[in-house]
C-alpha cells in the first residue's frame, strides 16, 4: 500500500460543522448587548435624544409655556449682532480659559515634581493635594473663596499685617475674574495625580547620562523631563481646557447669580443658564449651548493639530 492510500485510509473524516457553534456566537452577542444596554439607553435618552432636540429648538424661539416657533438663524445672528452680554461673556471666558488653565498645569506639575521625589508618607499627601480638586467645584468652596477675597477677607488681614492695604477683590471689576482664576489653579489635584504617574514612567538611567555629561537641574527638566512628558501634559490640557469653557458654579457663587461686577464674572455658562433659566429663552440658550459645542470642538481640534509639532511619544523615531 502506497503511503498516500495509507494516509488517506488512516485520516479520519472531516467532522461536519455544528450549527450549534454559531448559535453560541450569537447568543454572547445578544448577552454583551445585554449588558451594553443600561449603557446605550443612557447614550440615546440622556446625551443624544437632547442634544437633537436642542438642535431643533435652537433655531426656534421658545419657552417653556408656549410651543417652539420656527424663526431659523435668527438666534445664532441676534448673538454676534445684537447682544453685547454674549460678547462680554465670550471675552471672559476667553480670559479664564487662557489664565487659569496654563497656571494651573503649572502648578501641578511643580507640586509632582516635588512629591515624586521620594517623601515618606507619599499616599497621604497625594490625597491631601487632591482634595482641592474634590471641592472645589462646591457651593461651600465658592461661598469660602468669596469671603476670603471680600473687602475685610483673609487675604486683606494678610496684606494688612504688612502695612499694604487692600482692596475688595471680588466686588472690582479689574480683579474680579481673576479671583476665580486663582481658585481654578487651586484645583491642580487631578492634573497633579497624572503629572505624578507620568514622572514615575520617565527611566532614571536618562537623568544619570545626563549628569554624568554635566546637566544641571534645568537643563535636565527642560531636555528630558518636558520631552518624555510632553503625552500627559497634552492629556491634561485637553482636560482642563474643557473644564475651563465649562465653569460654572464658582462664578454663579461668588456674583450671586449676576455675573457681576459689570459682567467682568459673566462666564459663557453662567449667561446660557441666565437665558434660558431665568429668562425662559430657551430657544436662545439651546443657540449658545451649540455656539459652546463648535468653540470647544475647534479649540480641541486645534490642539490635536498642533500637538505634532510638540508632542513625543515613545515609538517615534
Amino acid at each position: 500500500m502506497s503511503v498516500a492510500t495509507r494516509d488517506r485510509v488512516e485520516s479520519p473524516p472531516e467532522r461536519p460543522r455544528r450549527a450549534g457553534g454559531r448559535r453560541f456566537r450569537i447568543s454572547e452577542n445578544v448577552a454583551g448587548y445585554l449588558f451594553l444596554s443600561p449603557w446605550l439607553v443612557g447614550l440615546f435618552v440622556i446625551v443624544i435624544g437632547p442634544m437633537i432636540a436642542s438642535l431643533y429648538l435652537s433655531f426656534t424661539e421658545y419657552n417653556p409655556l408656549t410651543s417652539p416657533s420656527w424663526i431659523g438663524l435668527d438666534n445664532y445672528v441676534r448673538l454676534f449682532t445684537d447682544d453685547p452680554r454674549y460678547i462680554a461673556s465670550l471675552k471672559v471666558t476667553l480670559i479664564y480659559v487662557v489664565v487659569s488653565v496654563p497656571l494651573q498645569l503649572a502648578f501641578a506639575l511643580l507640586l509632582a515634581m516635588v512629591l515624586d521625589k521620594g517623601l515618606r508618607g507619599l499616599s497621604f499627601y497625594r490625597s491631601v493635594y487632591y482634595l482641592p480638586s474634590l471641592l472645589g467645584s462646591s457651593v461651600a468652596i465658592a461661598i469660602l473663596w468669596r469671603r476670603v477675597f471680600s473687602g475685610d477677607g483673609l487675604v486683606n488681614s494678610f496684606l494688612g499685617a504688612f502695612g499694604i492695604e487692600g482692596r475688595s477683590w471680588i466686588s472690582e471689576p479689574a480683579t474680579a475674574v481673576y479671583t476665580l482664576v486663582a481658585l481654578s489653579v487651586w484645583t491642580f489635584g487631578a492634573p497633579m495625580v497624572i503629572f505624578l504617574a507620568g514622572l514615575r514612567q520617565i527611566p532614571d538611567m536618562y537623568y544619570e547620562a545626563a549628569s554624568v555629561d554635566g546637566a544641571g537641574r534645568v537643563r535636565r527638566f527642560f531636555s528630558i523631563t518636558v520631552p518624555l512628558l510632553t503625552p500627559v501634559i497634552f492629556f491634561n490640557l485637553i482636560l482642563q481646557m474643557i473644564g475651563a469653557f465649562q465653569a460654572f458654579t464658582p462664578a454663579f457663587v461668588v456674583s450671586d447669580g449676576t455675573g457681576g461686577p459689570v459682567d467682568s464674572t459673566l462666564f459663557y455658562t453662567l449667561y446660557l443658564y441666565q437665558e434660558g433659566f431665568a429668562s425662559f429663552r430657551m430657544g436662545y440658550a439651546s443657540a449658545m449651548a451649540w455656539v459652546l459645542f463648535v468653540v470647544i470642538a475647534l479649540f480641541t481640534a486645534l490642539n490635536f493639530a498642533a500637538s505634532k509639532y510638540w508632542v513625543f511619544y515613545g515609538d517615534e523615531r
